[in-house]
């Protein structure tokens, strides 16, 4: 995957860069709701500075910036999680395929990019 196309998903929340869980579900190869699954199964491992769930004035914010198709496929009532960097390396722990650990190595590579600048 190129480095732009990654550094495109990566948005800032809060003052934190993150990513949300539709665009890292599709990097992953895995449908958005496998991945939630996953993550749910393992809270433990997703303290709240490695994920969290938008709240409705931050999504309205933010899905107003962005083209998607994953908004149709979301339900209204389902707001999305996002990710920080530290998350998106652990989910590649709780998805455990090749394609999740060699995606997180090329994502943490794009927020450490994105430092640099």
């Amino acid at each position: 995957m190129e480095l732009t196309t990654l550094q495109n998903m990566i948005y800032e929340v809060r003052g934190i860069r993150v990513m949300f869980d539709f665009d890292l579900a599709q990097l992953y190869q895995v449908e958005t709701r496998v991945l939630n699954q996953a993550v749910k199964r393992n809270i433990d491992r997703f303290p709240e500075d490695f994920m969290f769930q938008l709240n409705e004035t931050e999504w309205e914010s933010m899905s107003s910036q962005i083209v998607m198709t994953s908004r149709i496929k979301r339900p209204k009532s389902s707001l999305p999680y996002v990710f920080t960097e530290h998350g998106v390396i652990m989910l590649s722990s709780v998805l455990r395929s090749a394609v999740a650990i060699q995606t997180s190595i090329e994502i943490s590579r794009a927020f450490i990019a994105m430092r640099k600048r």
